[in-house]
């Protein structure tokens, strides 16, 4: 067996992983997210980046539920907007056009499998295809 094969062997299904994370990422950030966050009905999440301290818009797909919105991120901590709301969990949630302060709660005992059920399909279907370490996000919106 050749080293490179051995090499491959050994690092299996997290460095694939990894990969797609990167891939999707890549994509998410340079190409789909600049277009879907000028959409008006696209819902967004904003947070405060956590180094620079400058709003960061996020296309998110998710549900309002009274004065909560429900989320699941699909690469978990590893997502940047995550990593923002740990460092500071005030946000905006941009739904239908009209934005929203709230309070983002990050929620890893929460099943988000289950939870992305309860959420809109297509984007469910997405998270589900595209994610690894799927973490559940509750917004609690004021007003």
């Amino acid at each position: 067996m050749s080293r490179h094969a051995d090499h491959e062997n050994q690092a299996g299904p997290a460095a694939h992983a990894d990969l797609k994370q990167r891939v999707v990422t890549a994509f998410q950030r340079h190409v789909a997210n600049p277009v879907l966050r000028r959409l008006p009905l696209q819902t967004v999440l904003e947070t405060t980046g956590r180094t620079s301290g400058l709003p960061r818009r996020t296309p998110i797909g998710g549900r309002r539920v009274g004065n909560t919105f429900w989320l699941v991120s699909e690469y978990g901590e590893k997502s940047h907007y995550i990593r923002n709301i740990k460092a500071d969990p005030s946000v905006r949630v941009r739904i239908r056009g009209r934005w929203h302060a709230g309070t983002a709660h990050l929620l890893p005992n929460d099943d988000p499998v289950a939870r992305l059920r309860t959420l809109p399909r297509m984007n469910s279907a997405a998270v589900r295809v595209l994610g690894s370490g799927l973490l559940t996000v509750r917004v609690d919106l004021r007003g």
